[in-house]
């Protein structure tokens, strides 16, 4: 089969490999749409950044070669031994965490915070390609009404929404947004979804500022033409968001989530910082603000695939780009790397 294999920074190579064969309690599946994520880019720009450098502790895999991709959908084509749940023809969805499932937070089902924590397409082979297997334990089925274009959305979905339980959104909340990537319009609808009154989201791009007003943000504020937190203050009377997502990482966005958060506000950090970041604690003390992290999803598949067939999240909209798998290179991480603000997310069909 083919395959896009990642051999180190700057080096991810189209290659023909042997067909992955299902181990006892796997499924063999398809690939039919793998999104690229912000992670798979920050491997081929940087990388070892997820990929272990040393043995992976349930996988005993480090560095590459390794197969990129863990934003899919697929059909199973074959189960193992032990598989019971599902049969050849399934469409479905995979949660690609690996995880030892005997640790305090496994037990508690707090699978992301495993003390041996992998994840498929990082410390095992992953979905850039024609075949993956994937454990029984880790695949929903994708409902009929929604597209495996859309499940390849899942995964990301899934990201949002365990980002806005970590921030506790609620009925009657007002939410501020920073950043209107992937992650940061799917936060914001999910924000919806959970009960949120208005949702304001600030992005300098202006094409993200019009697809996030398409997805029902109450306002989209350019933070290059006004102050994001001047904006929020008398939009609320005063009293600015009670929760502030920072779905960048950067310390600008940092900041405009500090900006646009009123007294006793609650930020979620969801982007992911490759620098230090300075906290202003004195504010945040003295408007007793609490910052809390999210970091993937521990079971919210059900409730991400539920979101998109009641179509109280829209993905598709997200969906900027559709290559083959052999030019993932040129057409998918380059073409990131140069216009990055061209694109939300790409699909790779292999």
């Amino acid at each position: 089969m083919k395959a896009a294999v990642w051999y180190g920074k700057n080096d991810v190579r189209i290659e023909e490999v042997k067909d992955p064969i299902p181990k006892k309690g796997e499924v063999k599946l398809r690939v039919k749409a793998c999104g690229i994520c912000g992670s798979d880019l920050h491997e081929f720009t940087s990388g070892p950044f997820i990929i272990p450098r040393h043995p992976h502790p349930l996988t005993g895999r480090s560095g590459g070669p390794v197969i990129l991709g863990h934003e899919f959908a697929a059909e199973v084509v074959d189960c193992a031994e032990g598989v019971t749940d599902f049969h050849p023809g399934d469409r479905v969805v995979a949660n690609p965490l690996i995880y030892c499932g005997e640790c305090y937070y496994c037990r508690t089902a707090q699978p992301v915070m495993c003390q041996k924590l992998g994840t498929y397409g990082f410390a095992a082979d992953g979905a850039f390609a024609e075949f993956t297997c994937f454990p029984e334990r880790s695949l929903y089925r994708i409902p009929d009404k929604i597209s495996n274009e859309e499940a390849a959305l899942v995964e990301p979905l899934a990201v949002a929404v365990h980002a806005v339980k970590r921030a506790e959104v609620g009925l009657g909340d007002t939410v501020a947004v920073i950043g209107a990537g992937p992650i940061g319009l799917l936060v914001l609808q999910a924000s919806f979804a959970a009960g949120a009154k208005e949702v304001f989201v600030v992005e300098p791009v202006e094409a993200r500022r019009d697809l996030a007003r398409t997805l029902r943000a109450t306002d989209a504020i350019d933070p290059n033409s006004a102050d994001p937190g001047k904006v929020l203050a008398e939009a609320t009377n005063g009293l600015r968001a009670m929760v502030a997502f920072d779905c960048v990482g950067t310390q600008a966005a940092f900041d405009t989530a500090l900006r646009t958060s009123g007294r006793r506000a609650r930020l979620c950090i969801v982007g992911l910082s490759l620098s230090p970041i300075e906290v202003p604690f004195i504010r945040l003390w003295g408007h007793e603000k609490t910052i809390t992290f999210s970091t993937g999803y521990d079971h919210e598949f059900p409730a991400a695939i539920s979101l998109i067939e009641t179509g109280r999240v829209r993905v598709r909209p997200l969906i900027t780009k559709h290559i083959p798998l052999q030019d993932i290179v040129s057409l998918g991480f380059e073409a990131l790397i140069r216009s990055p603000s061209e694109q939300v997310k790409i699909l790779v069909y292999p």
